[in-house]
């Protein structure tokens, strides 16, 4: 029955979390979002201490449920594990494996320490719930929306629309590539392993890991109705069981349930076993180090507060190029730059919800795939907040739609040398008449005969939003853009 809910709970929170990234219709998060704020990270580094204190006590209780029925990136190691187990004679695979309690702290310590010095985007890459959205974004979308397409395609047909079509964009092929990658590395580790990953290389494995040393409910060998078979043993995907000596590691066991349910004699029983390291067999040390490494990442997270286009069907257009930005543009509520980049752990569900396609995972080393904005497919409308909405990290923090057009975050900088009013004498004043705040004004050209009236930017009323860049009729770079800056500010 354990089992069962477990399995219940696991299908509920990983078909959620993977819609949640999949849709595109910018309303289904009012619904599941809550599913991507209730993960251990990306609640420390929004400082939600109420999240972390029911996952913390979920798990002083229960022991590590979490990486069975709320962690994405487990429940996948889960499915995997399982697929691999469905092959003849491969279903009591595994064996009774010590805990690598150096790599475990090694990987832990750096983790921390990356969050302190606000190398977010380097520590997000084996976040488990960061890693798992972008491989969702990256991998999986781009398929769901070719499906949709198609749908979309065969229902105009039948003069149904049920379904519509949608842009296929592959955002940026640094993160596609760390995605299959991460993708590769933690399925053969499963197929191979089962739970390798979550117990040997994953933070929140690890932290957890020291709660549950300690839980309160546990899975228990009665060795007087053991008869020492190891089908639990080698059931069992955390390799945490030793029947030799009738203990498991509690650190490193997830409460699958699965023991529960390959023991023939009812020896194994989730059962109140009280306070106390049971036989695990843990060092002294270890409440200690749970005392010092759950400060650690309590103070790490108080730290880290501190193809062609088509005119009209006639001609097809160059596609806009990207302009190189001395400063990244990021959106409303990131407060700053240095601010954003400690929170961000790059799960790109902000990038997957932009409806305005403005948002894609940087390209630089210094913030490698956390977002940043660009808009050569549209621009960031005053009326939308998507993104603060969505983001569980904390790092774009909520705002309301009023509050929106009041926030500067970049200035728009003319190169004359692009613009065709400048360079050819055409009058255009695109990015003047599409400025939502009136920033942008069309003056006589004094310093070249023969040129058309030029755009003239107020840097105090320009918000940064990227109006006229996305306007700009010329190719392949826009005549003007989106510097950042450092500091957001309210005008």
């Amino acid at each position: 029955m354990l089992r069962k809910i477990r399995i219940f709970l696991a299908t509920l929170f990983f078909t959620g979390i993977t819609a949640l990234f999949l849709d595109f219709s910018g309303v289904l998060h009012l619904w599941l979002g809550w599913m991507a704020k209730v993960q251990l990270i990306p609640a420390i580094l929004s400082l939600n201490v109420v999240i972390i204190a029911i996952l913390l006590l979920l798990t002083f209780v229960f022991g590590r449920v979490y990486c069975s029925t709320i962690c994405p990136l487990g429940i996948m190691q889960d499915i995997v594990s399982n697929l691999s187990g469905r092959r003849k004679g491969k279903r009591a695979r595994f064996s009774f494996k010590k805990e690598n309690r150096w790599l475990r702290y090694s990987v832990v310590s750096v983790f921390v320490l990356l969050l302190v010095t606000g190398l977010s985007w380097v520590a997000a890459l084996i976040e488990p719930y960061s890693a798992y959205g972008r491989m969702v974004d990256s991998l999986l979308s781009p398929l769901y929306l070719w499906v949709n397409n198609l749908f979309a395609y065969i229902a105009e047909r039948a003069g149904s629309y049920a379904f519509y079509p949608v842009d296929v964009w592959m955002r940026s092929a640094g993160a596609i590539a760390v995605s299959a990658v991460t993708f590769i590395t933690v399925s053969v580790l499963a197929w191979r392993g089962g739970r390798t990953w979550c117990n040997t290389v994953c933070p929140v494995g690890t932290l957890l890991g020291f709660v549950s040393r300690y839980s309160l409910f546990r899975p228990t060998i009665d060795s007087s109705k053991c008869g020492g078979c190891k089908l639990c043993e080698r059931g069992c995907k955390g390799s945490c069981i030793n029947i030799e000596e009738g203990s498991i590691d509690y650190s490193r066991c997830v409460a699958c349930m699965d023991c529960i349910g390959n023991c023939k004699r009812g020896a194994i029983k989730y059962r109140y076993a009280g306070f106390g390291l049971g036989k695990e067999k843990a060092t002294d040390g270890g409440r200690r180090n749970f005392i010092a490494v759950s400060g650690a990442m309590l103070g790490s997270s108080l730290f880290a507060q501190e193809g062609k286009i088509v005119d009209g069907g006639l001609a097809a257009l160059e596609e806009k190029r990207i302009p190189e930005r001395r400063t990244p543009v990021v959106p409303v509520g990131a407060v700053s730059l240095a601010r954003f980049a400690q929170h961000c752990t790059s799960c790109q569900l902000c990038v997957s919800k932009c409806p305005n396609d403005v948002l894609r995972p940087s390209q630089r080393i210094e913030n490698f795939m956390q977002p940043e904005m660009s808009f050569e497919r549209g621009f960031c409308r005053p009326a939308c907040n998507l993104c603060s909405q969505v983001c569980p990290n904390g790092a774009i923090k909520p705002i309301e739609k009023a509050m929106k057009s009041a926030v500067k975050i970049g200035t728009a900088v003319w190169v004359p040398d692009n613009c065709i009013a400048y360079s050819d004498g055409v009058r255009c004043g695109n990015c003047a008449r599409h400025c939502p705040n009136g920033a942008i004004s069309m003056v006589e050209c004094k310093d070249k005969p023969g040129a058309a009236r030029i755009p003239v930017v107020d840097a105090e009323r320009c918000l940064g939003c990227g109006a006229c860049e996305y306007v700009c009729p010329a190719r392949p770079f826009s005549a003007i853009f989106v510097e950042g800056i450092e500091e957001h500010r309210t005008i």
